[in-house]
């Protein structure tokens, strides 16, 4: 009768355990090369050295109850205000979550632009941006753009620029990173990467769900 030492498993033990270990290294080396130099040649930090683009989409961040915008979201309508005034783009999109009563983050941010100056021809709301993922695929299939800048924080590009990219979208990443954040929401926005930027991969390649969608609204309509 065969001891279970002497069963397969057990005598080949090591070979499984050496191909767990190959196996995750690999894992985490492509998510750090993802999340620090894949994409840096597509990341831009100063208006001037952006590439011009029709469309500059801004991600939503959040903001407190009180109408307060978090300083991520801040951040991120000031930089694509920036690349709107530096002639940059044409137009901002503005993409965040509507699903919630008494919470509406595109509105709001419309307004924070609104009070800085910016034209509200210049502006494009998408109320379906609940994720990167929902955001990246409504601006192709809903807003038909197919040259954008992505304006978000430094820990988001890599995994923004990824889904535009297998999305067929020709995108290039603006940093919004214009104050010191508090440090272990930092880090907690880093880490969270790295399960987001395998959860991103997943759905552009395997899952492929569909967003909420509708009819085409182009913001270009004559291009």
């Amino acid at each position: 009768m065969e001891t279970l030492k002497e069963h397969p498993f057990w005598r080949y033990r090591w070979f499984f355990v050496l191909d767990f270990l190959l196996i995750s290294a690999g894992v985490l080396a492509w998510t750090l090369w993802t999340l620090t130099i894949r994409f840096e040649y597509l990341i831009f930090r100063a208006p001037e050295y952006v590439p011009e683009r029709p469309v500059a989409v801004v991600f939503g961040a959040g903001y407190w109850p009180d109408g307060r915008l978090s300083p991520v979201l801040q951040d991120r309508i000031d930089s694509g205000i920036e690349l709107y005034r530096a002639g940059r783009v044409q137009k901002l999109l503005f993409s965040g979550d509507n699903r919630f009563e008494h919470y509406d983050e595109p509105g709001r941010m419309l307004e924070y632009a609104l009070e800085q100056g910016v034209p509200r021809e210049a502006i494009v709301l998408d109320y379906a941006g609940r994720r990167t993922y929902d955001t990246c695929y409504r601006a192709r299939d809903i807003f038909q753009v197919q040259q954008v800048v992505l304006v978000t924080n430094r820990y988001h590009l890599p995994r923004a620029l990824e889904t535009c990219q297998a999305l067929g979208l020709d995108a290039v990443g603006y940093a919004a990173d214009r104050q010191p954040y508090i440090r272990r929401y930092l880090a907690w926005y880093w880490a969270r990467e790295f399960p987001a930027i395998w959860r991103g991969w997943w759905d552009v390649y395997v899952a492929r769900p569909l967003p909420v969608l509708g009819d085409p609204l182009p913001i270009f309509p004559s291009q």
